[in-house]
């Protein structure tokens, strides 16, 4: 505590002293406050000054807590109790100076009604002061602080970023933040921290606000591309090891489930069964990794500007085609090759005649014996996996017979012939083999393995391969084959994943992309595939310093701010060492690739003549076949051999001959050059095919068509369509043809779209056309290609960075190598990133952008927007150094806009609670005005007959004396009035049961053809049934024909008395039958409820997860049970041993215990999950039974005294009340009330966006699915509630005529009342949703109403049908002659008996 006037006397003689209060805010956390307070200040007034200096709320009731050492002991200071007084029992240290690291301070914090306090906020003191008696001792080292984002570190350096990752990377917490870079650290191991429940726990919430995880990161590109409408890409980057493909898999993922709003389109669901295909086929297991990527992928997915996936694209990047033919002696082949040999049935082996891993030369250095159980279980998963992407089971075996050719081509072997040149190829089971699974012929497989052509000006020559030529053409055949067939998986999955409205320029769209390329690289042999990595490599390091260093810093240099450049490794001279015109590595290459006499050795001759100066070409001695560029991440050693063989790796022109000549159709399509083309001479091939089913059938009926040609050629769409093959019938043929062209499935426009979004990635399949004489690009140049589009794609969208960490070298579990980890810090440039990114501004705005989005802040009038923003700035106590005005641009740190965002919102609450306070006085004072006008009319009436009676009674006191023996006649009661009372009295009986309710209403509509109300559960009388007669035959009456209701409503009352007096007798007569309940028969008993609240559903895994109940894995494709409200995850098993009640849903109160029926749980007021709350059923069905007629009926507000007197005797006693004593309005108003108090609405605050999103939907049919489909995932209780008041709604919509109310007009009325946003939401953004929301109500009551008009339309059609068969049956009754033949009379029997029977099933229809 320091004196405020400097002087070194003691601050007892001072009368103003200075306290630290440091408050326990989730907003301002550990944010000291300094006030300058009197020496008697009492523990209130420094609250009320804290509060006011920090500009909380006051409303709230707060304390002050004193605490001492390091919060071992805390006192809660009284209202009376001095603080300053206190101060003085402090040590000399802290009495001068009292920061929170001394251990002495005060902490305001929130308090309770009854004074009490929430430590929730502070750790365990008690282990926390014995841990540092420990560290003070000796006896335990010192323990980092530990903090989740870098930017907070107190000192940044590399040791405390590498001590913090260290510490977390220990408690499990492999996550970090920098601001909005996620740093990953892969541990080698699963950790149960991606099940949907983290989905839900993330989705939109500020980034920083919870724990760092990738879901984090997801969630903030997806809301963020929404808000900014702008495209947005997620980077990951790191070396090979790091978990990049995990964290692209976690990513897309969340990325899913996000999108998955109101309707499911199968997109989803077909990107995440694309990435377990493309890992089987594209990745393998190497030294650093088990499941490294061998290829590069971009996965670009397309969004609706309401969120909804409408598609994605997946670009992929230079496949590692050399692993298939060799590795080192540590590593795999690719997982598809083990999946199949390991996973594959009886019959499989068979089909595709596999052997064990071991018989086959290219996989022969591997052996499975631990790995087999998983290996069946991934080969289950590849099967569903491509399924899911559209995979039909013929071509996934003709997919499997391919792997198996390309196995058994490794097992070729070659010896010289005994006799003549040449080589003579074996062994004939191999060759016979390889021939059956590519349908060709032998003697063109052995000629192709041996031989090779070559044509000269005058002659075509055919050269005998050398021993070392064949094994190339060999391995060439093998890796070219492997190739397509990537090629070709990578075509349907982007096929499969395209979406219609992509092919209409006109249809906006939005797009987040995940880029999971393959990581830095350095092997003890390093060759050409190596080269092009780490050059990728580098070029993504530039980006990442680019978004990261550069284009801050120049933006900030550009705004005219206070900024010092902050120094960052830069690799723009090992990029131009690769890549510069004309001298660069890959130009090279190319130039030497061009000549003929030129070999690796001339090649690397070449490399250091041109850049033996360049500091990043480090000369290696003169005879090592070697070369080392100093990369980003260091040296890495290149060995030259096999360099330009690589680079121009084509499909041998012998080997596409060969291929050509098979008899698979799905074979040759594999190697095609251009799909729309194949697909177009596809679709001839067809036509002709077409054409030949109608001449044989012409040829079977007579010779009406003489047409005929060469049907050598099988079916040409086996490869579009599976299953067309040479031995399918005509007839399955055209089947096949018309449903092709019914369903759309493919088309060659959708063809041509593909090929133009990956045309760098099909440039060598020019060189399948052996006419052509221009030479296709190199392997290089197709890679710089494509990584050109990667990167302009990557420079139009706004990024996201994630940072993964290999934390060891030798794949341990949980095992953090220092100085591996400290490597990758260094050349990555971690420290600086921190550094740039705590000193920089993460929130940048527009002066248009600030004051758009912070209106409600700012003046009305805004004249100099710099100097008004500063203002702002100023006033809510933002220090100087955490905000700065630019020219154009406002800049800010993180933390300050959270706080001006939390301003913005409890500043717009308050505009919205003075709006609604005004617009109810305004309402109620229009009631006041108009009631008192009535009274004053009423008065006046009163007093005008007043007058009145005075003046006859005058009257007849003048005339009473003319009047003698006047007596009182005799009162009797008439024959009528006895028949009125009885009458009256069958009146007060209740219809309780269906059966005679439906009786009732056939009895009415064969007699006046009137449909009475029905409903699941009647318990209505036959006075409120007759009173809504009256009321539907006065209003359909009108003015004019008043005079004829009574004589109407006597006639039905004629009708009804009969038929009381016949079901009187009736249950007179029959014995009691016991009642049977009528289940519903639907999908939720089918799916009961699960234990202890949970909604559990069936659920398909696509990354492993962990199971909540047992905590064992679950596996990814495998089927496991969700809660729909939790998002509890378990195996079936596990669903009895469940002890957890669900957060999601409220406890079913037990029978008895039911007090309340407003502003209670839903589920708490009903017995059974199908039944309606008592009092909301009791208010509907006087609506319905009295107010269906009423103009306004929902529209109009009743009173508000009424209102309040009849909710006071619903909750004491709802069965006691009759709502017969209360206006219409009241009730309706009281409907409206009863919805709007629930705890949770009937659409749940979980399923809020999903109705927000399927609103925005383009077509009304993809709206009405995605809707109902969200209703499904509603508990029971909501759905059967909200079932019956959309029945309702439909009911009051019916009569629009009479009562003003259509389906729109009811739908602005319902929908803030059953569908409402939580309370956490945006007030700015909930008000936008109002359009979406009434839309979403509007679209149940219209539907409902159709399927309702349907219903009645088909209950017409039989009472028509039933009124003539009972015509038909009076016709033939009345016809009948008295005296027949016996057969006639039977044979009229028979017809009346059928007659009679057809009238029963048909009421039993109806």
């Amino acid at each position: 505590m320091n004196v405020t006037n400097g002087k070194a006397t003691s601050y007892r003689d001072e009368a103003v002293c200075t306290l630290q209060i440091y408050p326990r805010f989730a907003i301002k956390p550990g944010q000291g406050c300094i006030l300058r307070v009197p020496k008697e200040a009492t523990a209130t007034t420094v609250i009320k000054t804290a509060l006011a200096t920090l500009g909380m709320d006051t409303s709230k009731p707060y304390v002050l807590v004193e605490v001492q050492e390091y919060g071992g002991e805390e006192w809660v200071l009284q209202a009376s109790d001095q603080p300053v007084q206190r101060v003085l029992l402090w040590p000399r240290k802290a009495q001068d100076k009292h920061p929170q690291s001394d251990g002495y301070f005060f902490a305001l914090q929130e308090g309770t009604y009854d004074g009490s306090i929430q430590y929730d906020v502070m750790t365990s003191v008690r282990q926390e002061k014995v841990a540092q008696g420990l560290v003070n001792r000796g006896f335990v080292t010192q323990q980092p602080q530990e903090y989740d984002d870098l930017c907070n570190l107190p000192e940044l350096t590399e040791e405390s970023i590498l001590g913090t990752l260290r510490h977390r990377f220990h408690k499990r917490k492999i996550y970090t933040f920098a601001r909005n870079i996620l740093i990953a650290v892969n541990p080698f191991k699963f950790l149960p921290i991606y099940n949907p429940r983290y989905v839900k726990m993330y989705e939109n919430q500020t980034l920083g606000k919870l724990e760092p995880h990738v879901f984090a990161i997801a969630d903030a590109a997806f809301h963020k591309m929404l808000n900014k409408k702008v495209n947005q890409c997620i980077v990951i980057s790191g070396e090979s090891g790091s978990g990049k493909t995990k964290s692209a898999n976690f990513l897309i993922h969340c990325l899913t489930a996000l999108s998955q709003k109101g309707y499911s389109s199968g997109v989803e669901r077909t990107i995440l069964g694309a990435g377990p295909v493309l890992e089987a086929f594209g990745n393998a297991k190497t030294a650093y990794n088990n499941n490294s990527s061998r290829f590069g992928k971009f996965v670009q997915v397309n969004y609706l500007e309401s969120g909804v996936v409408r598609g994605a694209v997946v670009e992929k990047y230079l496949l590692e085609k050399c692993r298939l033919v060799s590795r080192g002696k540590t590593e795999r082949n690719y997982h598809v090759f083990y999946y199949l040999l390991i996973g594959a049935s009886e019959e499989e082996k068979d089909e595709f005649k596999l052997l064990c891993p071991e018989k086959y030369h290219y996989l022969r250095e591997v052996t499975l014996r631990t790995d087999q159980a998983e290996m069946k279980h991934e080969f289950r998963r590849l099967h569903q996996a491509m399924e899911m992407v559209g995979f039909l089971p013929p071509t996934k075996k003709q997919i499997f017979s391919v792997l198996s050719a390309i196995l058994y081509l490794g097992n070729v072997t070659y010896e010289p012939k005994v006799v003549g040149e040449g080589l003579k190829v074996g062994p004939e089971s191999v060759l016979s083999a390889i021939s059956d699974l590519l349908k060709v012929k032998v003697e063109l497989l052995v000629e192709a393995l041996t031989t090779r052509k070559s044509m000269t000006a005058n002659d075509r020559l055919i050269l005998p391969y050398s021993f070392s030529e064949a094994i190339t053409a060999r391995d060439s055949m093998a890796q070219s084959l492997y190739s397509a067939l990537f090629d070709w998986i990578v075509l349907r999955i982007n096929h499969a994943l395209l979406n219609k409205r992509d092919l209409e320029e006109s249809v906006p769209s939005l797009s987040i992309g995940v880029l999971d390329i393959f990581g830095f690289e350095d092997f003890k042999t390093n060759s050409f595939e190596q080269f092009c990595i780490n050059y990728a490599n580098e070029q993504l390091q530039y980006y990442c310093n680019q978004r990261i260093f550069k284009l801050e810093q120049e933006e900030y240099m550009a705004e005219g701010i206070t900024w010092h450049n902050i120094d960052y490794p830069d690799n723009t001279g090992c990029i131009s060492l690769f890549c510069k015109k004309p001298t660069g590595l890959l130009y090279l290459l190319d130039e030497e690739s061009n000549f003929p006499q030129a070999t690796d050795s001339t090649l690397l001759e070449k490399f250091k003549q041109q850049h033996q100066d360049n500091p990043f070409f480090v000369q290696t001695p003169v005879g090592e076949p070697a070369f080392v560029i100093r990369h980003f991440a260091g040296k890495v050693k290149y060995q030259i051999k096999d360099f330009r063989e690589k680079n121009t790796d084509h499909m041998r022109p012998d080997i596409v001959a060969l291929l050509r000549s098979s008899e698979c159709s799905y074979l040759r399509q594999l190697i095609g050059a251009n799909p729309a083309a194949v697909f177009r001479w596809g679709i001839l091939r067809a036509t002709i095919r077409t054409l030949a089913v109608f001449n044989e059938a012409g040829r079977r009926w007579g010779p009406l068509i003489d047409f005929s040609f060469d049907r050598s050629e099988e079916g040409p769409l086996e490869i579009f369509i599976p299953g067309l093959d040479s031995s399918t019938s005509d007839e399955t043929v055209l089947n096949v043809i018309l449903l092709f062209s019914v369903q759309n499935l493919i088309d060659s426009h959708s063809l041509k779209f593909i090929m133009g979004l990956k045309q760098h990635n099909w440039a060598t399949r020019s060189l399948l056309h052996l006419h052509t004489k221009k030479k296709p690009p190199s392997i290089s140049a197709q890679f710089q290609a494509s990584l050109s589009k990667l990167l302009e794609t990557l420079r139009k969208a706004e990024p996201f960075f994630v940072r993964c960490i290999r934390s060891n070298g030798d794949k341990r579990e949980m095992h953090f190598a220092d100085a591996l980890v400290l490597q990758q810090l260094r050349y990555t440039g971690m420290l600086q990133t921190v550094r740039i990114r705590r000193s920089g501004y993460g929130a940048k705005f527009t002066f248009k952008e600030f004051t758009d989005q912070f209106r409600v802040l700012l003046p009305k009038e805004i004249s100099t927007p710099q100097q008004d923003i500063t203002n702002l700035l100023t006033k809510m106590g933002l220090p100087s150094s955490s905000f700065q005005i630019g020219r154009t641009k406002v800049f800010l740190k993180e933390s300050e806009r959270q706080i001006l965002q939390e301003a913005l919102h409890k500043e717009v609450m308050r505009s919205i609670i003075i709006l609604q306070r005004w617009f109810r006085a305004c309402l109620m004072r229009k009631q006041y005005l108009r009631e008192r006008e009535g009274i004053i009319t009423i008065q006046v009436l009163f007093v005008w007959l007043a007058r009145g009676c005075l003046v006859i009674a005058n009257g007849s006191h003048s005339y009473s004396p003319r009047v003698k023996n006047c007596r009182n006649p005799t009162i009797k009661i008439s024959r009528a009035t006895r028949v009125q009372e009885k009458w009256n009295a069958s009146l007060d009986r209740e219809i309780t049961d269906s059966n005679e309710l439906r009786q009732l209403d056939e009895f009415l509509g064969n007699q006046v053809c009137v449909d009475v109300y029905s409903s699941s559960n009647p318990n209505i009388g036959y006075k409120d049934l007759m009173s809504g007669y009256q009321t539907r035959v006065s209003s359909l009456a009108g003015l004019q024909k008043a005079l004829e209701v009574p004589l109407v409503i006597n006639l039905f009352q004629s009708v009804l008395d009969g038929f009381i007096r016949g079901e009187l007798k009736r249950l007179e007569t029959e014995p009691c039958k016991v009642k049977e309940r009528n289940r519903r028969k639907s999908k939720r008993d089918k799916c009961p409820d699960g234990p202890l609240g949970h909604l559990f559903s069936t659920y398909q895994v696509t990354i492993m997860q962990s199971c909540d109940q047992c905590s064992s894995y679950i596996w990814g494709m495998e089927k496991a049970f969700m809660c729909s409200s939790c998002k509890m995850v378990c195996h079936k098993k596990c669903l009895s041993k469940i002890t957890v009640n669900c957060t999601g849903q409220c406890d079913r109160k037990k029978e008895g215990e039911q007090t309340l029926h407003f502003s209670v749980p839903l589920c708490a007021l009903v017995r059974t999950a199908e039944s309606v709350p008592f009092v909301m059923e009791k208010m509907l069905v006087h609506v319905e039974m009295n107010g269906l007629y009423t103009e306004g009926i929902y529209r109009k507000c009743g009173s508000a005294c009424r209102a309040k007197e009849l909710r006071h005797i619903l909750e004491k006693d709802p069965q006691a009340v009759s709502l017969d004593n209360y206006p219409i309005h009241t009730i309706t108003g009281l409907v409206k009330l009863w919805l709007r108090e629930l705890p949770e609405p009937l659409i749940t605050y979980s399923l809020y966006n999903d109705f927000l999103y399927a609103a925005d939907l383009p077509e009304a049919s993809e709206r009405v699915r995605a809707i109902y489909r969200k209703l499904d995932e509603l508990p029971p209780s909501n759905f059967s509630t909200l079932e019956r008041l959309i029945f309702h709604l439909v009911k009051v919509a019916k009569e629009e005529t009479h009562n003003r109310m259509s389906a729109n007009a009811l739908a602005i009325v319902f929908a803030p009342c059953i569908l409402r946003c939580p309370d956490s939401s945006d007030p700015l953004l909930s008000m936008k949703d109002i359009n979406k929301t009434t839309l979403c109500v509007e679209i149940l009551i219209n539907e409902q109403t159709r399927c309702y008009n349907q219903k009645m339309e088909e209950i017409q059609q039989l009472e028509n049908v039933e009124a003539m068969a009972i015509n038909q049956l009076k016709l033939r009754r009345q016809n009948t002659r008295p005296k027949l033949d016996s057969d006639v009379a039977s044979m009229e029997r028979e017809i009346e008996k059928n007659l009679l029977e057809r009238i029963r099933s048909i009421k039993k229809e109806k």
